[in-house]
């Protein structure tokens, strides 16, 4: 990996919508950052409270398959997500992390907030493309204001001395309602900032700047595996909850905004 990568940036803080995001979207590169000595620092958006179980791999109290998770059991599955999203992290190894609109990552004057999962449905037979579900609730990361997220990405990023900020492109990856709405407040925290938005291509053989992390894609699965309630790692491949196989992510495209 070039050390003039992210334009030489010492700190960078990576912001993504969901606990796994952080890892099928980035895991190598944030692997690769943190084996060259830069300091990474992830700020997960919600905590993935509309994601599917992967069977056995946690029980919700008095859940029943196929049936939508009431506040409470959408809660017990939120606080699981975050203590995988802390060990996958940690096993990538991520300086620190934190949720948006917490305390530290929210700004100042205002409240914490808690933003939630949007949800998506499939736009498509073979589930590549995703969209807006039907249950995103009214504080849903995609129904919030871009300015306010902006702020809380911004204060994050002072609070760590971020130097550049890593996230999706306008596509999100995939079309995702949470990726897409986090685009645009990176963006602007960028330019309050006045630090670089480095976006990653939702497909990596576009142009740009390329890394490739295959070196470590035993550190990646090792950090998949932390998410054992959305996807099983196997072989060279991740197994999602609704039974979609996607090659584990070893390369990457990186454009300045």
């Amino acid at each position: 990996m070039s050390p003039e990568l992210l334009g030489g940036a010492r700190r960078v803080l990576f912001v993504h919508a969901h606990p796994d995001d952080e890892t099928l979207a980035t895991g190598g590169l944030i692997a690769a950052l943190a084996e060259h000595g830069v300091d990474v620092f992830l700020l997960t958006a919600t905590r993935g409270e509309q994601g599917e179980i992967v069977p056995g791999s946690f029980a919700v109290p008095g859940a029943v398959p196929g049936v939508p998770l009431d506040a409470e059991q959408a809660e017990a599955l939120a606080r699981h997500r975050v203590a995988e999203v802390q060990e996958a992290a940690r096993t990538l190894g991520v300086r620190h992390g934190a949720f948006l609109g917490d305390a530290g990552a929210r700004a100042a004057g205002r409240a914490p907030r808690r933003y939630t999962d949007s949800g998506m449905v499939w736009l498509d037979d073979a589930e590549t493309l995703a969209g807006p579900g039907p249950d995103a609730g009214p504080d849903a990361l995609s129904r919030a204001e871009p300015a306010e997220i902006a702020h809380d990405i911004a204060a994050y990023a002072t609070d760590q001395g971020a130097d550049a900020l890593v996230s999706y492109d306008d596509h999100g990856g995939y079309g995702h309602p949470d990726h897409i709405a986090l685009h645009t407040p990176v963006a602007e925290a960028s330019r309050l900032l006045g630090i670089p938005f480095w976006e990653v291509a939702s497909h990596s053989d576009a142009p740009g700047e390329h890394v490739d992390a295959t070196a470590l894609l035993d550190r990646v699965k090792a950090a998949l595996a932390h998410h054992a309630t959305q996807l099983t790692v196997d072989g060279d491949e991740v197994v999602h909850v609704g039974g979609q196989r996607q090659p584990i992510a070893t390369r990457f495209t990186l454009r300045r905004v």
